[in-house]
């Protein structure tokens, strides 16, 4: 597997850090590894960890009621899933699960809150690059969702 700290420094919230800064997250990062079709979460669990999927991909999915499971997205190495229930510190809005198999790295969000309050730089590029990930997945979803309705009045 790649070294956590390389993995880091392609996720978004981390990559405006420096070397000591990504050193200080690694070190309290915990590998996971997952079987195909194995849960990493269900909806409505509490939420208190964050997870970057370093090898494997992971189907990120909610229960319709009458229809079964909706795929929502695939997500592919790098990509960082479960931070809103460590920000909001709400439960999960979706199931996330192994598509294939996967290794994740994982940081609590006791681990997660030390680093910010310990390191005031190093909180203030992460918050600001969470910023930058949210208003830019609000704005997909936006988009989104204004052409749904741009199709749903034809």
């Amino acid at each position: 597997m790649t070294a956590p700290k390389d993995i880091l420094r392609n996720v978004p919230i981390f990559k405006d850090l420096d070397e000591a800064e990504l050193d200080a997250v690694a070190e309290v990062c915990k590998e996971e590894k997952y079987e195909s079709g194995a849960y990493v979460f269900r909806e409505g669990e509490a939420g208190n960890r964050l997870y970057i999927i370093a090898s494997g991909d992971v189907r990120i999915s909610r229960d319709v009621p009458g229809s079964g499971e909706e795929a929502l997205a695939v997500l592919k190495p790098g990509a960082l899933f479960g931070e809103m229930s460590v920000f909001d510190r709400s439960d999960r809005s979706t199931h996330a699960i192994s598509n294939g198999g996967c290794t994740l790295l994982t940081i609590t969000r006791p681990d997660f809150e030390m680093l910010l309050d310990f390191n005031r730089e190093l909180a203030y590029k992460v918050l600001w690059a969470c910023v930058r990930v949210l208003s830019s997945r609000l704005r997909s979803t936006n988009d989104s969702l204004r052409s749904f309705l741009a199709m749903s009045m034809f």
